[in-house]
Formats: C-alpha cells, structure tokens, sequence
C-alpha cells in the first residue's frame, strides 16, 4: 500500500503543513517536531513525489539542452561547462539529441511546455526566427554555439568569422596566396560566418578569391578526403587548407599523408575547434579553439540569471576564439 503525507503526519502527531515543511527543510519547524516527522517517514518507508511536487511549484531545477548530434565531439566540453555551472545553482542538465530535426525538436520542447523542465538550450535549431522569438515570451530558452539571426532569445557563441579571418591571415603572413577551404553546404550559421571570415582574409590581402578552391559538403569525415581530391584535381592546386572543422582537417591531412605529402611543408592544414584529435594527431592540427567551456558555463549561468530574476534576455554573447599553431602549418614552401 502506498504511503501518503498523511499517513506520515498521523504517525507523527502534526499537521500534514509541517511535514510539508519538513520536506522543504524549511526553518519554520520545531527540532522535536522535525524528529518526529523524520522518524515516522523512515518507520512508514514514505517516498515523497519530488516530482509533482516541484511541477505544483512551478519548477523542476532541470535544464533541458539539446544537441543535434553525438558525432562532433567538441560538444563534450560544452556540456561539462553546462553541468558545472548547473550544479553550482542546484540544477541539473537532461541530455538530448535531435538528429537536426524539427519535429523531433519540438516533441523535446514539449518537456518545456508540459514544465517537466524550466529552460531548453539548443546547440543548433532548425526551428525559424518567429517560432524561437514567440516561445522565448513564454518559456526559458537559450541558442548555444549557433545563432539565428533576428532571433530574440539568449545566444552564447564563438566570434566564427574572427576566428576563421585570424587562421586564413596567418596562413598568409606564412606566405601561402593560394588557399582553399573546406566549408559544408549545411544551413549553418557558423559554416557561413567562417567562410565569410576566409573570404574578407583573402579581400584584405589583396588575393583574388577562386571558387574553385572552395569545397562544400558536409561535416563528415568522408568530405575532407573528397576535397582534398578536388584540390589537387586542379590545375593550380592550394598550398593551404583551411578547414572549418577540426574533423574536416584529421581527414584532408590523412588522405594528404597517404597521397605522399608530407603536411607542413608541402600542404599546410588548418582546423578550427581544437578538439581532443586535433593535438593526438600526428602532425598536430593548427586550428582555432573554441573556448567550448566556457560557453556552455556561460549560456547557463545567464540562463539560471534570467529564471531568476523572471526576465527573457536576448543577449547576444560572443567569445574569443585563440589560434593553436602545431605541425601541420609551415611557411610556403615554393616547389
């Protein structure tokens, strides 16, 4: 037979208001009266609906964030920033994958609408400007790592197009002018910015930008493999790659490696992430870190700060990106 609150209040000699106030630890309960309760819940074995009763609070202390997928590893830092961060205010993080679909994103959201969670954190969307804006009135929500532009919700991002400019000037500065990218054709805002930021590297040196040495495709392993292969089709091939992905550059420099070259002096690669492979990688990756931590502490800790000052923040945070040099990056070597 289930135990109920009131079972435990009989067999304590109070009101079921105390032992409600017992379980809320709050002050406002004689030591003896608090005794009582708790030795009449452990003798009865009674199990209190944590649950229905935070729902009745209007609160859960639960942040739902979803990704859109398990394959890009540099979302583990993110989400240790996340569950630190939740921890410190007493909340807890709950995990998701969307597999960059709408629908299921919006049958995860419905733990936001059903208030089994207080907040949603999307690490990428597919849902439009107008239906992030309307649900950011009525729910808690937050953009982590990628934006929507016109969207009116709390961001937390990476300065993309910095970063990407920062890398493709450097591989300039190493005297490289013939440079290719490996970008995705993905509905990414991140994707568009670091090839905006290559594009204006390219503009603010003086070199003519080249269509053909621009490779789109996805963000698979397969995809550096398949650019690299384009780039030395080519009549003019680069003496550079720069790769809006660390995974994206572990490919081209595996497949330049198999081909023969050796990376670093003969084609130089550039990653951007600085994810774990990138510095156990042989040679080490030259990439653009990410300060993945700090940005899922961050989006939380705001997040929290607008629950609980009972405001619908649409800051817009941008963290600096830092450039890792390694092995894999060399001065032009004219051959």
């Amino acid at each position: 037979m289930n135990v109920t609150i009131k079972d435990v209040a009989k067999a304590a000699g109070v009101s079921v208001a105390t032992v409600s106030r017992v379980l809320n630890n709050s002050a406002a309960v004689s030591a003896s009266a608090a005794e009582n309760v708790n030795n009449a819940i452990r003798e009865l074995g009674y199990s209190p609906n944590f649950l229905g009763r935070n729902l009745r609070k209007c609160e859960t202390n639960v942040i739902l964030a979803i990704i859109p997928s398990t394959e890009q590893t540099f979302y583990s830092d993110i989400i240790r920033g996340m569950q630190n961060a939740a921890s410190e205010s007493g909340y807890d993080i709950l995990l998701s994958t969307s597999n960059s679909s709408h629908n299921v994103e919006m049958r995860l959201l419905n733990m936001l609408f059903n208030r089994t969670v207080d907040a949603a954190i999307l690490l990428g969307t597919q849902l439009d400007v107008k239906t992030l804006t309307d649900l950011n009135k009525q729910h808690y929500i937050a953009l982590c790592c990628e934006r929507v532009d016109g969207a009116d919700v709390l961001t937390v991002t990476v300065d993309d197009k910095g970063g990407a400019f920062a890398a493709v000037d450097k591989l300039i500065k190493m005297g490289h002018r013939k440079i290719g990218m490996v970008s995705t054709s993905v509905n990414s805002l991140s994707s568009y910015d670091r090839e905006q930021g290559y594009k204006k590297a390219l503009e603010e040196n003086g070199i003519n930008l080249r269509e053909e040495y621009i490779y789109r495709g996805t963000y698979d392993f397969k995809h550096g493999v398949k650019a690299f292969e384009h780039f030395m089709g080519l009549p003019e091939p680069p003496s550079a790659i720069f790769c809006i992905s660390d995974i994206l550059a572990a490919s081209v420099v595996k497949k330049a490696i198999s081909e023969g070259y050796s990376v670093g002096n003969d084609i130089s690669v550039c990653g951007f992430d600085n994810i774990l492979l990138s510095w156990m990688y042989t040679p080490g990756i030259t990439t653009v870190e990410q300060p993945c931590y700090d940005i899922g502490r961050t989006v939380v800790e705001e997040l929290i700060s607008n629950i609980n000052n009972g405001t619908k923040s649409n800051k817009k945070i941008m963290l600096p990106y830092k450039i890792i040099e390694r092995e894999s990056v060399g001065q032009y070597n004219a051959q």
